[in-house]
């Protein structure tokens, strides 16, 4: 028999039925909880905008607006979804734009190594440009072939399966490149700089040089 294989979701396959595996720590979901930090902000389709900005490889700001921005190429990815509270949801179907996607179409300079994430209302979250380029990682539209809700970051929110969900913010509005990392929103507040489910990066008290700028 050959060695068990790992898909985009976390099971494992052994030959038989699929085994949902967690990170430390975790508990399946049932349903979706609505988390986030703040009020649930009005879409306004015709002043929304997305902007890739900072250290792009010409220089230039790139900005899409709505109609733009969602006639990019769509793809899906097959993912779960684990909060630093302590739940898991397993198998859902991400449709969205991938972040692959906007890095072609908005090249960052060679010396970037983070990027900020901007959300509404100033929220951010900074990720290493190797997980912001992982396969995975995906600005969603839809949710199970759905269109999400406002309350889960409609018009859309960023996935990034292998990292925390507050890594992806909800109601997202545009990416920096970062030449030097720097922390974002809950970053700042005590949460762990890299958020990986795995290695339970939950809190800034657990890093290790290299993990993230001083607080």
């Amino acid at each position: 028999m050959g060695q068990p294989v790992e898909s985009e979701s976390g099971e494992r396959d052994s030959g038989g039925a699929a085994q949902p595996e967690l990170p430390p720590g975790q508990r399946v979901q049932r349903g979706w909880p609505v988390t986030h930090y703040g009020p649930v902000p009005k879409f306004r389709p015709e002043r929304w905008e997305f902007r890739v900005f900072g250290a792009t490889a010409d220089g230039d700001k790139h900005c899409w607006n709505h109609e733009e921005f969602t006639a990019l190429p769509h793809s899906s990815v097959l993912a779960d979804l684990h909060c630093v509270t302590k739940f898991s949801m397993l198998g859902a179907e991400w449709g969205g734009i991938p972040a692959r996607t906007i890095l072609a179409a908005a090249p960052p300079a060679p010396e970037v190594t983070h990027v900020m994430v901007w959300a509404e209302y100033g929220f951010s979250s900074n990720l290493r440009l190797a997980d912001f380029a992982s396969d995975g990682t995906i600005f969603a539209t839809h949710k199970d072939g759905e269109l999400l809700t406002a309350e889960h970051g409609f018009p859309l929110r960023l996935v990034v399966p292998h990292l925390y969900a507050w890594k992806g913010p909800k109601w997202v509005r545009g990416v920096e490149y970062m030449t030097a990392d720097r922390r974002g929103f809950w970053e700042e507040r005590g949460y762990h700089n890299v958020g990986d489910p795995w290695r339970e990066q939950r809190y800034s008290y657990q890093e290790e040089p290299g993990d993230g700028p001083e607080l």
